[in-house]
């Protein structure tokens, strides 16, 4: 209780039946007003709750519109038994108002109403998103927000890591994404850039001999928005450790994740529980088509290559063939929605085949299986009576992509995922290298920092394409939640690791010094990972769009409408620091 305060003496989740009789102030926005004649009503909202205010001098009322920020001082009473309001935890109570002060008046129509702003286009939202946070179901998400990350941070303490903030201006470096840049007014021509992660930062920083560091680090990367990312910039768990191995990274990342998801989760869901399943980059590719598989869908695809290079469908001759096995009830209606789906997302067609009771089978493509080898097929694909098993045949990584997708069409179709869980998984073995078509060169798949399996012998003496990473992910329910690696600490394997790809000595003395030079310095074992909070936060409140958990998102053209970013600056803002748009 703030008995001083000109404006409040108590906010609204403090005050309950053993205050009736008090005189308080207290202050918030009008919800709501019912005006009876003789006798009117205020809805009042705070933070914290809502409560009804009664006025019998109905002059009160005079001048008052919804949303005006007001304090009102009166006596707590009891309401009539018959006026009570189950859904609010004052609704046995009211505050009758002897009198009002408007604090902030509301000068032009609503854009929309503060109550169903949900419903409201996402533009509108976003333009007047201090309206919308007072919303009931939007502020709660990020007031959720902030006990997530306050339990993140007591968590990794209690684990021995020491929390260190990094640079937000630094180098340009190539880390896979766009950066954004910052003009420098102090050194003409040269730029500052926005970190796309404290990749480097947090190397050092075991270089430097701190132990376990971790952070909640914003991360700025000029990317395209998703409903699972948002554009600009983003926060992430990030956290480090030295004389680690990808094991040491697993066990922590489990421990904090698994006991986040446990305390936070909705009611009546099921966390994996440690440890988690590890799957490597290729099992992944080849069972669940995508690497971000999610564990709720129980169907796996399998590899029928060898096999329909024995049959006589021409089709799958010479292509990568993927299959998915259902035991469903299926409809013709089934077939041809799905044969829809197929076609929507690039493939020429969606062969099938149903196992009868005698286990022979129907449809399309039967009549290319020689009889002598049908039974081959059922042991290769584990076939039972009442099975269909789905055919999509392709070159090999677009075979994968669309067995996913069909994998996961089939999972929501039949309506047979897993429901009220957090399914966990690691996904490693990455490959160190891959080829680009367009710039007809090697480069590398994912992190540059990342130790090759093998070391310093497997890239003197592999073919690039086959030498794999020390890198991981985490995901959960389909969606990427971290990415991690163990790190080159070596300068040997740097420099040969950054030759493959095209960088010569010089590049990376000059593009990544400062890890050039302190790798010369004893440098030790180290790895690490950064799941990222505003997915984590999104797949605990079961949001479908990650702007739902964000305090001031920009929309998905990476504008800030509330604002009006990005704007145009003035010519002597721009001479300042050496800019001339071209």
């Amino acid at each position: 209780m703030n008995t001083s305060n000109i404006y409040r003496n108590r906010t609204l989740n403090n005050i309950s039946e053993g205050d009736v009789g008090k005189t308080l102030r207290i202050a918030g926005w009008v919800e709501n007003i019912r005006d009876h004649g003789g006798v009117s009503f205020i809805d009042l909202r705070d933070m914290y709750g809502v409560m009804q205010v009664v006025m019998r001098n109905t002059a009160l009322l005079e001048g008052i519109g919804r949303e005006d920020c007001i304090s009102i001082e009166g006596v707590i009473e009891c309401r009539d038994e018959e006026t009570y309001n189950p859904k609010i935890p004052t609704g046995t109570i009211e505050l009758e108002a002897h009198s009002v002060d408007v604090l902030g008046k509301v000068y032009k129509q609503l854009p929309f109403e503060v109550m169903s702003s949900k419903e409201t286009r996402e533009d509108l939202r976003l333009k007047y998103r201090y309206l919308d946070l007072r919303n009931k179901k939007v502020k709660d998400n990020i007031i959720f927000r902030s006990e997530v990350i306050s339990f993140l941070r007591q968590k990794m303490t209690d684990m021995g890591f020491l929390e260190i903030q990094t640079p937000i201006l630094c180098a340009s470096s190539p880390e896979g994404a766009r950066d954004y840049i910052v003009p420098s007014r102090k050194y003409k021509g040269k730029f500052y850039a926005l970190p796309q992660a404290p990749q480097q930062y947090k190397q050092l920083l075991m270089v430097s001999g701190f132990d376990r560091y971790f952070q909640i680090a914003p991360c700025f990367r000029d990317e395209d928005a998703r409903a699972d990312r948002s554009p600009g910039e983003f926060y992430q768990l990030d956290f480090e450790m030295s004389f680690a191995t990808q094991e040491d990274v697993f066990r922590a990342g489990e421990e904090v994740l698994t006991a986040a998801f446990k305390k936070f989760a909705p009611e009546g869901y099921s966390v994996t529980e440690a440890p988690y399943p590890v799957i490597s980059y290729r099992q992944a590719m080849l069972e669940f088509g995508t690497d971000k598989p999610d564990l709720r869908n129980p169907l796996r695809i399998i590899d029928l290559s060898d096999f329909f290079q024995k049959c006589t469908f021409k089709p799958f001759h010479n292509k990568t063939v993927r299959a998915v096995r259902v035991h469903a009830e299926m409809s013709k209606g089934f077939h041809e929605k799905l044969l829809q789906f197929a076609t929507s997302i690039g493939m020429g067609g969606l062969g099938y085949l149903e196992v009868n009771g005698d286990m022979t089978y129907k449809g399309p493509i039967d009549k290319f299986i020689p009889d002598e080898i049908k039974r081959e097929l059922s042991g290769l694909a584990g076939l039972e009576p009442g099975d269909t098993i789905f055919f999509i045949a392709d070159k090999e990584e677009r075979a994968a992509l669309l067995a996913g997708q069909i994998r996961t069409e089939l999972g929501t179709r039949l309506d047979i995922c897993e429901k009220n869980a957090y399914r966990f998984c690691f996904v490693n073995d990455f490959p160190m290298f891959e080829y680009d078509t367009a710039e007809k060169k090697i480069n590398f798949t994912h992190n540059p920092f990342s130790m090759p399996q093998g070391g310093l012998e497997a890239l003197n003496t592999k073919d690039p394409l086959e030498i794999l990473a020390y890198q991981y992910d985490i995901v959960c329910n389909g969606i990427e939640l971290s990415s991690g690696a163990v790190r080159n600490h070596s300068l040997d394997i740097m420099i040969k690791a950054f030759e493959i790809a095209g960088y010569s000595q010089e590049d990376l003395r000059n593009k990544f010094g400062a890890l050039y030079q302190a790798f010369q310095f004893g440098a030790p074992p180290h790895a690490g990972m950064a799941p990222g909070v505003d997915r984590m936060i999104m797949l605990l409140k079961n949001e479908e769009n990650i702007r739902e958990v964000i305090p001031f998102p920009m929309n998905g053209n990476a504008q800030d409408l509330m604002c009006g970013a990005p704007a145009e600056i003035t010519e002597a803002q721009l001479r300042e620091v050496h800019i001339k748009i071209r």
